[in-house]
């Protein structure tokens, strides 16, 4: 009954204040504060800072760093249509699915048909450095289309870097605009491999110098990558967990790296992931057995209580949304209560939430 009722969306609530959600990242980047929950331990709960993260790792464990590095997702443009005229409108690209083709949403969404011509890079009647011409090849649910634009490969590459704007995350957007700050600020140190739309915001904790520190503890590095969509930001509207539909994200997880993990796991060592984006591609990856396998296609792995994970034993995160996604990850991976709790003392001590906030370090709960 328990398992059933931890199904409906409305438990994973909770209100928090507009001014613990935080709209500039700590600097340094490693003195946010890190609330370390142990649901096996005697002390459930403890203040740190993400510099002290050393300390509750050992030698031999591994940690998994997404490596996707955020694109200026973000494009604003004029919708045209034959027999009507311009519309301003928006698209922010989630998942690219050809040479010249991605997945995104738009606004106003419901205006939007197939066939609609939109020219990007023109933001009401002036006209930025550059242009990107689309064509509305298919219109999805939510708002979601297909846009088909004019250039492809590495030209439409430059042509998005060239008008695009970093996706903020709305509840950011929403009260400051995106400046340039933010091009280095919503990036992680280690950002490699271009495609996400969204931050892996565990990261951008990490510095030289406490990469450095972890080094000197005998903590091992591995990376794979997760190109996190727009998606990730969505609300989940159903009453039943059973009921959302999550969107895909493309992953990629090397041979050398599955073995390299594997052989860790055997050697006693701890799998610690750094963001839910790295866990549940690990989690995809990850036989019944506990195995990781090399992986590269989309996942859509949607975990909530009840779920059995096979391969992640320590979770460090940020602090999520109310009813969101990943809030239902972190309870399936450390306890329903232990993670209503802590995050009912974040919000009472000071913590700051979401993309820009501090961070949390979970250890996985034994059954």
């Amino acid at each position: 009954m328990l398992e059933s009722a931890l199904m409906r969306v409305d438990l994973f609530d909770f209100d928090l204040p507009d001014e613990r959600i935080a709209l500039r990242p700590a600097e340094p980047r490693d003195s946010a504060r890190l609330l370390v929950v142990d649901p096996n331990g005697q002390t459930m709960l403890t203040d740190h800072r993400a510099s002290d993260l050393p300390s509750f790792l050992r030698a031999g464990d591994a940690l998994v760093f997404n490596d996707t590095k955020v694109i200026p997702a973000q494009l604003e443009g004029i919708r045209h249509r034959e027999g009507a005229g311009g519309q301003q409108m928006s698209a922010t690209l989630h998942m690219r699915v050809g040479a010249n083709k991605w997945k995104a949403f738009a606004k106003p969404g419901k205006r939007i048909k197939e066939g609609d011509r939109i020219a990007f890079g023109h933001s009401g009647e002036s006209c930025m450095i550059g242009s990107l011409d689309a064509t509305v090849e298919e219109k999805g649910e939510a708002g979601e289309v297909t846009l088909a634009f004019d250039l492809s490969g590495p030209a439409l590459d430059e042509a998005i870097a060239a008008v695009g704007h970093i996706p903020l995350p709305p509840y950011i957007a929403a009260k400051r605009p995106e400046d340039e700050r933010d091009r280095a600020d919503y990036q992680t140190i280690y950002a490699r491999e271009k495609g996400a739309v969204a931050a892996p915001t565990a990261g951008l904790h990490f510095t030289p110098a406490l990469f450095e520190a972890l080094d000197k503890a005998g903590i091992e590095r591995h990376f794979v990558t997760l190109h996190v969509g727009a998606g990730t930001f969505l609300p989940v509207k159903a009453d039943d967990t059973d009921d959302h539909k999550m969107h895909l994200e493309s992953g990629y997880v090397s041979a050398e790296t599955a073995a390299r993990l594997n052989e860790v796991k055997r050697s006693g060592g701890r799998i610690v992931c750094v963001g839910t984006t790295s866990l549940r591609l690990i989690e995809s990856a990850a036989g019944e057995s506990g195995e990781i396998k090399p992986w590269a296609s989309p996942t859509g792995i949607f975990i909530t209580p009840g779920y059995r994970f096979k391969a992640v034993d320590i979770l460090m995160t940020n602090f999520h949304l109310p009813r969101s996604t990943l809030f239902m990850l972190v309870c399936a991976f450390a306890g329903f209560e232990t993670m209503h709790a802590a995050y009912k003392q974040a919000i009472s001590t000071g913590y700051r939430f979401y993309s820009y906030g501090d961070a949390s370090l979970l250890f996985r709960k034994e059954k």
